[in-house]
């Protein structure tokens, strides 16, 4: 009599159960309603751009109407307000002796945003810029971090625009009602003055809002990676391939390549205007016989505090984003070396214990938390330290250590490093011409 137990078929695994066609119709609607949060959150942004004059370029029509705008507001209405409200006979509280600095410093870095965003909307569009087509490559929180990052930016432009618009609206207002009947004026007075206060603060928001959205734009961008960037480190705390998180690291690191190339032009020539405005304000301010009062330095204050704040957002985005890159580097040679302590101490061939993870971790004393240094903790990570070999790990840490990324502006790496460096020009440079005009000894 034979065995049942060796006539019957030994049991086969049985395959994966297939998702429902309601969990497909469900699935399909979360991926359109986050869609749809994107395309509302890039209409957001492309009626913003539409509002500034910046338009599509592949359209010789737009393209010639939105040069015609940027001509008007950004060069013809601040030449003409120079010269046609030259004010000699006003009183010294009315007279405008840093005009022309104030003019100058924001033409020049309105030309440059508008030189810079018309070439990357004409060669890539909006979406592409902001790299929204990789999002099928990240995960569904990278995704949601995506839509809050695009919310909060236009968070911010409002945030920044509308107190210094009412505070230089304020002051124009307050110079052409105190002066009337002393500045020039065309035809009838009201209306003159009407017209040409309209025409300059158009002329200034246009200006100021041309910088500070390129700057916006580069802070996000620089966040968007950043969730790219804290996507990728949880491949560290599962089972991973070293294949895998080597062709992730290098897509990473091709888009940060990317964002230098794009940005280095605008990076570069917006830290000399915005140095050398700085620099001429501060000479005409403090040199002698100089009568500088709040009534006459209003506008180059806020042109100043304007500059100055769009070149440190993206100064500080820049260098947050490449400490973020180069600290891939120490968590991965923790997540090496918690892999060599695992398989020495683990001479069983057994997936480590939780009492043998726990045994290695500790913390740290000081309880402040800084929200950059969220991956370089103070714990020993629990890996599977049979499934790499020991010199993939140490190949991929050597690989790591050599190409740790970054934001670069022609070869020079944007990070703590080279910040304090320009301080530290910028510095001397403020005191060596303070010892020239005041006379610090």
């Amino acid at each position: 009599m034979e065995d049942p137990e060796k006539k019957s078929p030994s049991p086969s695994p049985s395959p994966s159960p297939s998702p429902s066609p309601s969990q497909i119709n469900s699935l399909k609607s979360e991926l359109k309603l986050e869609s749809e949060s994107d395309s509302a959150e890039l209409r957001r942004f492309e009626s913003f751009l539409k509002w500034i004059c910046i338009m599509d370029h592949s359209n010789p029509f737009t393209a010639t109407l939105s040069c015609f705008l940027f001509s008007a507001f950004a060069i013809a209405v601040p030449i003409a307000s120079h010269f046609a409200l030259s004010c000699s006979d006003c009183d010294e509280d009315h007279r405008r002796p840093f005009h022309v600095v104030v003019q100058l410093s924001l033409s020049a870095v309105a030309t440059l945003s508008f030189g810079c965003l018309s070439a990357w909307l004409r060669h890539l569009g909006l979406s592409r810029f902001l790299f929204l087509d990789k999002l099928c490559e990240s995960s569904h929180k990278a995704r949601d971090e995506y839509s809050k990052q695009l919310k909060r930016s236009m968070e911010l432009i409002s945030f920044f625009l509308l107190p210094c618009f009412m505070a230089e609206a304020a002051y124009k207002i307050w110079w052409y009602v105190s002066a009337a009947n002393e500045i020039p004026y065309y035809g009838n007075m009201y209306l003159s003055y009407i017209t040409s206060c309209t025409l300059e603060l158009f002329s200034w928001l246009y200006r100021t809002s041309i910088f500070f959205f390129v700057c916006i734009l580069f802070r996000l961008v620089c966040r968007l990676q950043m969730i790219r960037l804290e996507d990728f480190v949880s491949v560290f705390h599962r089972e991973s391939d070293v294949g895998t998180i080597l062709m992730q690291h290098l897509g990473l690191r091709r888009t940060l390549t990317l964002i230098s190339h794009r940005f280095r032009v605008f990076m570069f020539l917006s830290l000399i205007l915005v140095t050398a405005s700085q620099f001429i304000s501060l000479l005409m301010t403090t040199r002698s016989h100089a009568l500088a009062n709040l009534s006459k330095t209003g506008q180059l204050a806020l042109c100043s505090i304007s500059l100055v704040t769009g070149l440190f957002i993206c100064l500080r985005s820049a260098a947050k984003i490449t400490h973020k890159a180069q600290s891939i580097t120490c968590l991965a040679a923790k997540w090496h070396v918690s892999a060599a302590i695992n398989t020495f101490d683990d001479l069983d061939n057994e997936t480590p214990t939780a009492s043998v993870i726990a045994a290695f971790e500790f913390n740290s004393d000081d309880d402040e938390e800084e929200d950059e240094d969220d991956e370089d903790d103070m714990k020993l990570m629990p890996v599977f330290a049979h499934t790499i070999s020991f010199q993939k790990r140490q190949a991929l840490v050597t690989y790591l250590k050599n190409n740790k990324g970054g934001i670069t502006v022609y070869g020079f790496v944007v990070d703590r490093t080279w910040l304090k460096s320009v301080f530290a020009i910028e510095l001397a440079l403020t005191l060596w011409l303070l010892n020239k005009t005041v006379g610090i000894s």
